[in-house]
């Protein structure tokens, strides 16, 4: 595949605007998986551990997306097509080093239903008789075979997965607001609220250097960081935003059969293209922004907690026990109840990890095959991604077994590294200088990516500091 092959799409007009209410969708699965990833275990760890001597770089770190998140979106909702798609027309042997990369980087995500079954454990603790890792790895399995038979039996996998991570992330930031409006929690509030213009006071305890990786690691992946941010274009897809409107969708065995998936289009030199796309532009934004400043709150809000609750005892989120000691969040609320209730809702949006991850690297993988080997088209994409959808649960049923999730966690988000650095260069090539010859005047970039140069700065000072203090 080469860049000329953008020539050989079709020219649609860009599909009309449903309505916010009915576009909205993305941006809250990137905000409710980002709540189960990272952000509820590495953050709060830091502030249990070392109070606000670092939460001053929480809001810079999350608002390090934006502008890859934002070319991303442009690319899928301006083609149809996905963002490695994208890649792989840019160079086929970049496209296939990505896809390597990718696929070891998601070996070890099973870790996240190991740990949301830290929670069931703590609240069933049973099967009896088995020990804390083997009923943890019990209720993970468990987890994962319950969402696995949700995807088979649903219409469209997408809806399914946007309609859960809407309950999740409604259910997480609810009860994180009622566990911080309690008095004890609100009387921290303005000492916590300095610690995010900057470092307040002396480092409480000694700087652990085992903390290096998890720090650096806290940065650069806030929100959704290394390939987890390449999901946000297989979401638009299947939303449905824009040119992504006019090719198919994966379905469950609930849904009817589909045909193999459209290459996508580029939209006509039309007023009524230039209008539509107009407004589709300012939802991208919107979405976006959805995503990134909810889960900046919901990430506020457990830094909060910790620092309220976990700092002062001196309590830190480890291997086993992360959504165990997180349960004290919600048993300021309402006691012995609220603790039972959150241990319930953890196991939710730690396993919802699970479901959004398979079912993204799935379609990925589908993705990737059907672009680079033109005879995989015999079969169409939701086969593909079946397959695929049965090798990840084989793989990550074996890897839970091998670590704690803390470890198996750290270790996938910093194989991501070399993608957070890779991709803002290869954003700016495709939708700066390969893209915009093919497209109508008004639908290329208007200003300069002066934001995504930021982006790549930042992050390649957070990989050689990574590389300096492994």
């Amino acid at each position: 595949m080469n860049i000329a092959d953008l020539n050989q799409l079709s020219r649609r007009r860009v599909p009309a605007f449903p309505g916010w209410w009915a576009a909205l969708g993305p941006g809250v699965v990137w905000m409710a998986l980002a709540q189960g990833s990272g952000e509820l275990i590495w953050w709060p760890y830091m502030v249990a551990k070392y109070g606000l001597t670092f939460l001053w770089l929480l809001a810079p770190a999350c608002l390090l997306q934006y502008p890859l998140n934002l070319e991303i979106g442009r690319y899928t909702m301006l083609t149809g097509e996905s963002i490695f798609h994208g890649f792989i027309r840019l160079n086929r042997y970049f496209g296939i080093f990505l896809w390597l990369l990718m696929s070891v980087s998601f070996l070890w995500f099973g870790a996240f239903a190991s740990a949301g079954g830290t929670a069931m454990a703590e609240l069933t603790h049973w099967p009896e008789d088995w020990s804390q890792r083997g009923q943890s790895l019990f209720w993970g399995y468990a987890s994962i075979a319950i969402f696995l038979l949700a995807i088979l039996a649903s219409g469209v996998v997408y809806t399914l997965i946007e309609r859960f991570m809407k309950l999740v992330a409604i259910v997480t930031v609810v009860g994180l607001l009622s566990a911080c409006m309690q008095k004890d929690v609100l009387a921290t509030l303005p000492t916590f609220a300095q610690g995010l213009l900057g470092p307040v006071g002396d480092m409480p305890r000694p700087w652990d250097a085992a903390d290096s990786s998890k720090l650096l690691t806290a940065i650069t992946f806030a929100g959704l960081g290394g390939f987890w941010i390449l999901f946000y274009s297989y979401w638009l897809r299947d939303k449905g935003a824009a040119m992504a409107g006019l090719v198919g969708r994966i379905t469950g065995l609930g849904g009817a059969e589909e045909a193999v998936l459209s290459d996508g289009f580029l939209p006509n030199d039309d007023s009524e293209s230039a209008q539509n796309w107009a407004i589709w532009r300012r939802f991208l934004s919107a979405d976006i922004l959805v995503g990134i400043i909810g889960n900046l709150l919901t990430t506020l809000m457990t830094c909060l907690l910790a620092f309220a609750l976990l700092f002062p005892k001196g309590l830190l989120p480890q291997e086993y026990e992360l959504a165990v000691v997180q349960s004290q969040f919600f048993a300021v609320s309402w006691g012995e109840i609220g603790r039972l209730l959150f241990l319930v809702v953890a196991a939710a949006f730690l396993t919802d990890t699970w479901l959004a991850t398979a079912d993204a690297v799935s379609r990925i993988q589908a993705d990737i095959v059907l672009t680079l080997f033109p005879k995989a088209r015999r079969l169409p994409a939701r086969k593909w991604y079946y397959i695929f959808l049965g090798l990840l649960t084989l793989i990550t049923s074996f890897t839970m077994q091998l670590d704690a999730p803390g470890p198996l966690i750290l270790t996938s988000a910093l194989i991501g590294f070399i993608g957070t650095i890779i991709f803002p260069v290869a954003l700016y090539l495709l939708n700066h200088k390969v893209l915009p010859p093919h497209l109508p005047g008004w639908a290329r970039p208007k200003h300069k990516p002066w934001l995504l140069g930021v982006s790549f700065i930042v992050y390649l000072i957070l990989a050689t500091l990574y590389v300096v203090n492994a």
